[in-house]
């Protein structure tokens, strides 16, 4: 199959999620279930890779700095920026994209295989949003909220690193007050949002049109972690260079 193809099936996939759901009580408990396997799920990683991240850089920023005539304080400044417009939201968005890329597009390619999707169909159930909706919508919902604390998180352990280099938490909290703009929040969740619409979808389109069995599989999730990191990166320039 050629781009425009896969192109087109992925967008005709994309209109079944505007449709109305055959049981609004049985897709809104979906729902409900994916965002809890998707975020509560994913909280620990993404938690302790933001607080280390945090952490890290600010000890790099801490060294760049004794060799500077630049104030103490602007390391939380740096890190505050650096945390919220890019290394929580794409990098959560990177480890969603192997974690909970791979889980779904394995879940609904055993499901294709094994002919479960087939029966819904058969019994006249509208399989694309009834398996697919709940899990990217559910994805679009909680991502958002877990790359807050995924920041919070970082900036956190950019505060316990600053402080172990000799930085005083009065210099690191003055930084983080320094010129500070709420719009910088806003990017972070439009971020997060793409992300995670991307992340689900993509990893969703993968598994559903999954042909023949195991290997095959094996085949569609890693196709949904790479497409999924790829199209992080490409849309992480985008709406940088659109939104600043």
């Amino acid at each position: 199959m050629n781009i425009l193809e896969h192109f087109g099936r992925y967008m005709v996939m994309l209109k079944d999620l505007f449709t109305r759901p055959d049981n609004k009580y049985m897709y809104g408990k979906e729902i409900f279930r994916q965002m809890n396997n998707i975020g509560v799920g994913s909280l620990l990683i993404v938690g302790i890779i933001s607080l280390f991240v945090g952490a890290v850089t600010a000890i790099q920023f801490a060294y760049q700095l004794d060799t500077s005539f630049l104030p103490p304080y602007i390391l939380g400044f740096i890190i505050r920026d650096s945390v919220i417009i890019e290394l929580a939201p794409t990098l959560s968005g990177l480890l969603l994209a192997g974690k909970v890329g791979s889980n779904l597009s394995s879940e609904l390619g055993t499901m294709r295989i094994s002919e479960q999707i087939d029966a819904l169909e058969i019994m006249g159930v509208n399989s694309r949003n009834y398996l697919l909706g709940p899990k990217i919508w559910a994805a679009v919902l909680i991502v958002p909220p877990l790359i807050i604390i995924a920041a919070f998180l970082g900036v956190s352990g950019g505060y316990l690193a600053a402080v172990n280099t000799g930085i005083s938490p009065a210099m690191y909290e003055k930084g983080l007050m320094y010129m500070f703009k709420s719009y910088n929040v806003f990017i972070m969740m439009v971020k997060s949002t793409v992300f995670a619409f991307l992340v689900a979808s993509i990893a969703c389109y993968q598994g559903y049109f999954v042909k023949g069995g195991a290997i095959e599989i094996g085949k569609a999730s890693t196709r949904a972690v790479v497409l999924g990191s790829i199209f992080i990166i490409l849309f992480d320039y985008f709406i940088t260079l659109l939104l600043t």
